[in-house]
């Protein structure tokens, strides 16, 4: 059963393995290669990921082809998107939560590679109305 507390865990997994990945390549490289990495070290973690992804695009009723694709899927629960920006944006914030909205996911989470310090300054974490009405405990 998908509960907070699940999510919550889940969450520090990732964000985990991207300080690993930090740690061991630093800042300055493609968003490809941290993604690469990243799905080799949570795959090594038995987690379930889908990379790059499709988007599905209902309008009013309508399915609309795109090439919207979303970084990660892990555990068919979590968004995670994957930057190598100089700062993370609004727009990096807003594109989650419309993936999260479109994909009809509770969580998402936003990592940028080239910062100094992943947990401090280099991720982001959303949830939607659909992890605010999920148990909290197991």
């Amino acid at each position: 059963m998908l509960t907070q507390r699940y999510l919550n865990e889940l969450t520090h997994t990732i964000i985990g393995a991207a300080i690993e990945v930090h740690k061991d390549l630093g800042p300055g490289l493609l968003e490809s290669v941290y993604e690469k990495c990243m799905r080799h070290l949570l795959l090594h973690k038995g987690m379930g990921i889908i990379t790059q992804q499709r988007v599905p695009i209902v309008f009013r009723g309508l399915y609309l082809e795109s090439d919207l694709r979303l970084d990660m899927l892990i555990e068919d629960c979590i968004i995670l998107e994957i930057k190598a920006v100089e700062f993370l944006l609004p727009i990096h914030e807003a594109q989650l939560l419309t993936y999260l909205k479109l994909c009809e996911k509770p969580k998402g989470i936003l990592i940028n590679f080239n910062c100094m310090n992943i947990f401090r300054e280099g991720q982001k974490t959303l949830v939607t109305d659909l992890y605010a009405h999920l148990l909290k405990g197991y």
